[in-house]
């Protein structure tokens, strides 16, 4: 079983401020707690029964896990490939499974300070009507390449929001924000819980795939897409207006709709 972990920072263990997401300040501590994540969701993954691991690093540079801290059977895509995956560079339907770590909730709530979609510049993201996180961007994609979405960590609201979108998803709430604080479990037990959800939903994809089940984790993907995107400032919007089916709808706002997700992604990466 190939396992595909995209892995994120600003859900991890105790984080609270945009320094501590980038070279200085606090980074260098929140770098390595996010890698002591990362970690005990592979070493979880393989105690389930994964052969296989593909850890994205999908934060900011794309350079902040530690490498030789993870299991001898872990590769890491660091960097960034310039592909309109992006956070999911590197996952395709060889793999049977995808997770997130490390997330959080999107922009325009409140369940984490540094709450966001892709960048500072967003005020908000609907897709299809729905409020939309990079995790429901990054789920959508392995939607429409069939692959389930089993696990992801990360503050308690957008933990409540994959099982809106994924109900039998295994979720890890590492904090809970308020306003503009949080409050996040130890460390220690951070890494306990992510490593034992993530060894509870490896195994039973595991035993579902053996008895030959379909995986209860496998998101339905809609048959059309509509992203709607309102930017923080109205300049934003006039220029994303420009990308080929882009609608402005509003001084700060731009629509586009697509039938192919694929689509929808490259309208994500020129203009969010």
């Amino acid at each position: 079983m190939r396992l595909f972990v995209s892995a994120d920072i600003e859900g991890t263990a105790g984080i609270v401020n945009w320094k501590e997401t980038e070279p200085g300040d606090r980074y260098a501590y929140f770098a390595g707690q996010m890698t002591k994540e990362v970690t005990a969701a592979c070493e979880g993954a393989l105690d389930g029964g994964a052969s296989e691991i593909l850890v994205r690093d999908a934060h900011d540079s794309a350079r902040n896990l530690d490498p030789s801290a993870m299991p001898r059977r872990v590769r890491i895509l660091r960097g960034w490939t310039g592909g309109p995956a992006g956070m999911m560079d590197g996952l395709d339907e060889s793999f049977q499974a995808a997770a997130m770590t490390g997330y959080h909730t999107c922009a325009g709530s409140d369940g984490n300070p540094l709450a966001h979609t892709m960048n500072l510049g967003v005020e908000k993201v609907t897709l299809n009507g729905m409020p939309c996180s990079e995790f429901t961007l990054n789920a959508m994609y392995a939607a429409s390449l069939k692959i389930p979405v089993i696990f992801i960590s990360g503050d308690e609201m957008i933990c409540e929001m994959a099982k809106e979108l994924c109900p039998a998803i295994t979720t890890v709430a590492t904090s809970r924000g308020i306003g503009g604080g949080s409050v996040g479990l130890h460390p220690e037990e951070a890494k306990e819980r992510i490593k034992d959800g993530m060894t509870e939903a490896v195994s039973r994809l595991y035993s579902q795939r053996r008895a030959g089940e379909p995986s209860g984790c496998l998101i339905p993907a809609p048959k059309h897409f509509c992203l709607c995107v309102e930017y923080r400032e109205h300049k934003k919007a006039y220029t994303s207006s420009f990308y080929p089916g882009a609608v402005k709808t509003g001084p700060k706002t731009v629509m586009y709709e697509a039938n192919d997700y694929m689509d929808v992604l490259k309208f994500v990466m020129f203009c969010l």
